[in-house]
């Protein structure tokens, strides 16, 4: 099983495909897609194109995304939740069934504290799936974290206990 964990941006977007594979779970493909400096629709129309590309090249079984983080920023929380719309516009029209998280659930199971910092995650992430030698962007690891997550809600995993319940 392939699960794509995504964290939505209107300028980056963090993507990380993991793989269950007998109770093991590894780390297939993760980055970050960069959109142009450029009007609103335009880098919405660029995340369309690479969600699609990504979900044809890479064949997701599902996608685990994180909910909207509103923060104190109306703008960036409006630009956030259409750049969400885009990516699940893009699952449903792939036939990707999709589960949410918020952030602070994402966090707790990977690291026991839903407030962890994101350099915190990033390490447990690389520790978890073994790319302790390879630079994890702070974006793919919270995609990341969003797929362990949800393999983990779904009991799919052998158990680790690096991973908490929530």
């Amino acid at each position: 099983m392939r699960i794509l964990g995504l964290d939505p941006g209107s300028r980056a977007c963090g993507f990380g495909l993991v793989e269950i594979d007998s109770g093991e779970l590894k780390a297939l493909d993760f980055g970050v897609w960069r959109l142009p400096e450029a009007a609103l629709s335009t880098r919405l129309s660029r995340l369309l194109g690479l969600a699609e590309e990504f979900f044809r090249r890479m064949a997701p079984d599902a996608v685990a995304i994180e909910t909207v983080f509103t923060g104190k920023n109306i703008a960036s929380a409006v630009a956030l939740a259409q750049a969400r719309g885009v990516l699940l516009a893009a699952s449903a029209r792939a036939g990707l069934p999709v589960y949410e998280y918020e952030p602070l659930t994402v966090k707790k199971t990977i690291t026991s504290y839903g407030r962890a910092e994101k350099r915190q995650v990033r390490e447990l992430v690389r520790s978890i799936l073994g790319t302790g030698a390879r630079r994890v962007p702070l974006d793919a690891a919270d995609a990341l974290a969003a797929a362990v997550c949800h393999c983990h809600h779904l009991h799919a995993i052998a158990f680790d206990p690096r991973l908490r319940p929530c």
